[in-house]
């Protein structure tokens, strides 16, 4: 394959995923929008939105480039069987997801305590991040495993498609969990 069709095939491949993306991007901020009188009641709620939307990406991009590249050598087969290399990858993706929801958390109410800024409680936020990973973490891990391997049984390259889905998935689930999140910690707290 020549280098020109090599950028036409990759562009092909990508415009319509990015195109959701896009799409996902605006509801998203929709779903933002509507967080406004939220974020009076939990201040620090805006610090942490995009270091959470950034992290989503950051950690299932990497589960992404492994089932990917899991798939190109055949070392992992694209369907929903038991796989240790496939369990290990999104075993990791979890615990990591998870983890750095809460870190956000704590990170956010020190870090504006020592600005001395207005704060909510430490418990509503790390609460907040928590409920919010781990609902994005489920969907994210078992829609980017199916998006990948259903573009790979078509005949996409999944590198293609990893970074757009996890995009888009993570901006979309992310900021409707979150909103869940918040809603949830406002009636129990």
């Amino acid at each position: 394959m020549s280098a020109r069709e090599e950028f036409w095939s990759i562009y092909r491949e990508a415009l319509p995923i990015l195109l959701v993306a896009l799409g996902g991007g605006l509801f998203a901020g929709i779903v933002l929008e509507g967080m406004v009188e939220s974020v009076e009641r939990f201040p620090g709620l805006l610090v942490m939105i995009p270091v959470f939307l950034a992290t989503r990406g950051n950690v299932y991009g990497a589960l992404g480039g492994r089932i990917s590249s899991g798939l190109h050598q055949g070392l992992i087969e694209p369907t929903f069987e038991r796989d240790e290399r496939l369990v290990n990858a999104v075993a990791a993706s979890f615990i990591n997801g998870i983890g750095i929801s809460v870190v956000i958390g704590i990170l956010t109410w020190l870090a504006l305590l020592i600005l001395g800024w207005e704060v909510a409680a430490l418990y509503e936020l790390v609460a907040i991040m928590l409920i919010a990973g781990v609902l994005t973490s489920v969907v994210l891990i078992f829609g980017l495993l199916a998006l990948i391997f259903a573009g790979f049984e078509s005949g996409y390259d999944p590198d293609n498609l990893v970074g757009p889905i996890v995009t888009t998935l993570g901006d979309i689930f992310g900021m409707l969990f979150m909103l869940f999140a918040i809603g949830l910690v406002e009636v129990l707290a």
